[in-house]
């Protein structure tokens, strides 16, 4: 059994991410997209499984300083090249348990994924 966490250490959703696993014994290795990047095959592989709209964190700093032309005209090809640039625009966490994809964190998810 495998499981990797793929994200940004400062980020709050990762931190109770971790801390969930953690209090439960739950060994994971921590992907950091800052040192370690997000390559084109982990996204490729990524947005098979969840889909690039749902990876795409509109929420975040980086989106909301692109300007409103490239917004308007983003695409899987698009997306993915942005992604690959700007890692801290994935929404977070990106969790690979036993090579299936999940993205998020919520207590009720992960129970549901690991009890």
């Amino acid at each position: 059994m495998s499981t990797v966490i793929y994200g940004i250490p400062n980020c709050d959703t990762i931190k109770k991410a971790k801390k969930w696993l953690a209090e439960r014994d739950i060994e994971f290795t921590f992907h950091d997209y800052r040192k370690e990047g997000a390559d084109s095959e982990f996204l490729q592989r990524a947005e098979a499984h969840l889909g690039w709209e749902v990876m795409l964190n509109k929420r975040g700093t980086t989106y909301r300083q692109l300007d409103e032309a490239e917004k308007a005209t983003i695409d899987r090809e698009k997306a993915l090249a942005l992604l690959e640039l700007h890692p801290a625009m994935i929404k977070r966490p990106i969790m690979v348990h036993n090579n299936q994809f999940h993205i998020g964190f919520k207590p009720a998810q992960y129970e549901e994924i690991f009890c």
